[in-house]
């Protein structure tokens, strides 16, 4: 089963940074719009950030407009979120996933491809 490969979480302080970066087949990234997600125990998968198969359009919630930004290396088929200002509420595990169409990207169910996701804990 094809997965995608999520690194770079850990613990940082309060207004710290991060990178997390996702590996994915290439197949997946020529034709996948790509998305990053949160969720925090007993809570619904939170989208966080999305970006184009082709890279040139991206969104961001407002919640983290600012401080997070999704990026990706078409190359090597990796999708990034530099995560800058952390908070302790961004506190959460954080999944990459794959979409076909750019307008179903709001919806976890829409997404055809996951990772195992990378955990971000937030705290002094």
């Amino acid at each position: 089963q094809v997965q995608l490969v999520e690194s770079g979480g850990g613990l940082v302080q309060p207004g710290g940074s991060l990178r997390l970066s996702c590996a994915a087949p290439g197949f997946i990234f020529k034709t996948y719009h790509m998305s990053w997600f949160r969720q925090v125990s007993g809570k619904e998968r939170e989208l966080v950030a999305s970006i184009e198969n082709y890279g040139i359009g991206t969104s961001h919630v407002d919640s983290v407009k600012g401080r997070f930004t999704i990026s990706r290396d078409n190359v090597r088929s990796i999708v990034f979120l530099q995560m800058n200002s952390l908070k302790p509420e961004d506190t959460a595990v954080y999944y990459c996933g794959a979409v076909k169409s750019w307008s179903d990207r709001r919806t976890p169910e829409n997404y055809v491809y996951w990772g195992l996701g990378t955990q971000v804990t937030v705290s002094s």
